[in-house]
């Protein structure tokens, strides 16, 4: 078996985090250029499939959520062995990390099934609308496997330092989906089944080159073990995760249901607008991965003086990302929006989100890098409470309140939430500090 080298214990922590998190960022880029992508190609189709697409995409949300909690959980748990050293624990926990995936893989797909219409129809598809949803979410929980295993394979990478494996995965996706595309869905005439398909065989491919490295790197295939005490341990950190991901995406259904008391035009605006804003947040993600990854293995090697300082610099490079991304957010969202549409009131949606959430940009900062040093400290209990008032409890609460019973306008519900994620950013910033205070006194 390979040995497995400790690089991110030793040497200056700002060049690990820049080293890392480029490559991250760039994978996370042309992931969500994919998923917009697919959005340039349903609105060809006609305004009716680019808002079934992007309601479909909220209900896909929930595969993403336990495919994220995998990758995050692969990356906490691997990591500390990694930092050690250990090569056979490395290749052990792979082995468990690929059997749990399996089968969560058949439990979201059954789940998917079950909750996918009622779904569609609470985020406020019209009747036409609909169908063209449930089109392309019915191919996609077909391959739901693919997405599972290629996020837990990313996981497990990336607690050995490596994010150009999934960079590579990522980008290679995104221009094989530019050609497959407009294969399926005009040349074969395949519609918005056409967008899915293509989503679902190109996951298919990542998930089979991704786990083609790890096992290079272990030394060895990997084969699924079930063990009860080891899925546990993982388990403990991929619900946590998880849930804090569902909570994210259980605050955009409940906004998704009261933007579209407005119609359907607004709901595809805000999404297409919510993409754009992660496009501009992707570079803090990568960030986020590279602080996981460096927190974790200095976690195992015991230099936990390392862990603190990992935390301060990551806020210092995250607010110069937002230095360049919140003008752009602020001057440019209406260019941005008229690439997707030609719909006056989609384009004005889209663009009043991102001026709006421009004022929480470097809040979100905050709260991903806080969550990433919590979860590579294996305390993934605090961000998920914080995601349940931040993402449901609070903004819910608030905004049904104002639109339901206040009948406010739908602005309203932008402010609400720059408003609860500046909050929960100064709360999550100061419990982070707290436990790492904690760690190295």
């Amino acid at each position: 078996m390979k040995s497995v080298n400790k690089p991110l214990t030793e040497g200056p922590i700002l060049n690990h985090l820049v080293r890392l998190s480029i490559p991250a960022s760039m994978g996370m880029i042309f992931n969500t250029l994919y998923n917009l992508s697919d959005f340039w190609f349903a609105g060809l189709v006609s305004d009716e499939a680019l808002a079934g697409v992007s309601i479909a995409g909220s209900v896909f949300f929930l595969l993403l959520a336990l495919g994220i909690g995998i990758q995050t959980g692969a990356s906490a748990i691997i990591a500390p062995s990694v930092g050690k050293g250990d090569s056979e624990d490395v290749a052990n926990w792979v082995d468990h990390v690929f059997g749990l995936s399996i089968v969560l893989s058949i439990l979201v797909s059954a789940l998917g099934w079950w909750a996918a219409e009622p779904l569609v129809v609470f985020l406020g598809a019209e009747p036409d609308i609909a169908p063209l949803s449930m089109e392309y979410v019915s191919i996609t929980l077909l391959g739901a496997f693919t997405f599972i295993l290629s996020f837990a394979a990313a996981g497990a990478l990336m607690a050995m330092g490596d994010t150009k494996s999934n960079r590579n995965a990522l980008a290679a996706g995104f221009f094989i989906n530019l050609a497959l595309n407009p294969l399926l869905t005009f040349s074969l005439e395949l519609g918005v089944t056409g967008l899915a398909l293509a989503t679902v065989l190109i996951k298919a491919g990542s998930a089979v080159y991704l786990y083609w490295v790890l096992c290079r790197e272990i030394g060895r295939y990997s084969k699924p073990k079930i063990n009860i005490n080891r899925w546990m341990d993982l388990l403990k950190q991929v619900l946590p995760a998880s849930f804090n991901m569902l909570t994210i995406i259980l605050g955009s259904f409940i906004t998704i249901s009261l933007i579209g008391r407005f119609g359907s035009e607004h709901v595809a605006g805000y999404a297409v607008g919510l993409r754009l804003e992660q496009v501009l947040l992707l570079p803090a993600l990568g960030l986020n991965a590279a602080v996981m990854a460096i927190a974790g293995q200095n976690l195992g090697a015991g230099h936990y003086t390392r862990v603190q300082e990992t935390y301060k610099t990551a806020l210092k490079v995250g607010l110069a990302m937002a230095a360049v991304s919140i003008p752009i957010m602020v001057f440019l969202s209406p260019a941005m929006m008229d690439f997707f549409t030609d719909d006056q009131s989609i384009r004005d949606t889209g663009a009043a989100y991102l001026k709006i959430d421009a004022i929480a940009f470097y809040a979100y900062v905050v709260l991903f890098l806080s969550t990433a040093t919590l979860q590579a400290m294996k305390q993934p209990m605090f961000p998920m409470v914080l995601g349940i008032a931040r993402q449901l409890v609070i903004p819910a609460s608030i905004n049904y309140w104002l639109i339901v019973q206040m009948n406010s306008p739908m602005m309203s519900v932008f402010y609400t939430i720059i408003s609860v994620v500046v909050v929960a950013a100064f709360v999550a910033h100061w419990y982070t500090s707290r436990q790492l205070k904690e760690l190295t006194s």
